[in-house]
């Protein structure tokens, strides 16, 4: 191998992982927001996040257990609470969130509780955190669209 391809490969790995934060939101600003759709895909990932703490629960009783399986829904927990909390800082705590907006401290207390659920999904498989993070999401709807918003 060149020392030119080495250089471009260097170059690919260290671009290349950091294309996959780009995608949630440009920050240019480019004024194309999509607020619903952002809660929508919260909403999913706690979805996902139950789903993967049930399959992981279940696997674990399996005997003999199915390790492969069991590190698939692991990861694709893991995945999807690194999500949600990809949306909730890079989008609505960058972006969306006004720093002199009179709801400020609530907005950005339940956007931290967010993240702190998140949080413990990924530490545990204990659905209460998910129960959490399904209210607080329907909180942070209520203080962001108004008491009037409707899915």
């Amino acid at each position: 191998m060149t020392r030119r391809c080495f250089q471009i490969l260097i170059v690919l790995s260290m671009i290349l992982p950091a294309a996959q934060y780009a995608l949630c939101h440009c920050e240019i600003p480019c004024g194309i927001y999509d607020d619903q759709m952002r809660v929508k895909m919260i909403a999913e990932h706690i979805t996902t996040i139950e789903k993967s703490m049930k399959e992981i629960l279940r696997l674990t009783t399996e005997h003999p257990m199915n390790h492969n399986q069991l590190v698939r829904w692991i990861m694709n927990k893991e995945n999807h609470a690194n999500k949600l909390q990809e949306i909730v800082t890079q989008y609505f705590m960058t972006q969306r969130i006004e720093l002199d907006a009179k709801d400020y401290p609530k907005k950005i207390a339940l956007l931290h509780k967010m993240l702190v659920h998140a949080m413990r999904c990924k530490q545990t498989t204990d659905v209460a955190h998910v129960g959490t993070l399904r209210s607080v999401l329907k909180e942070f709807e209520m203080v962001y669209f108004g008491h009037g918003h409707s899915k």
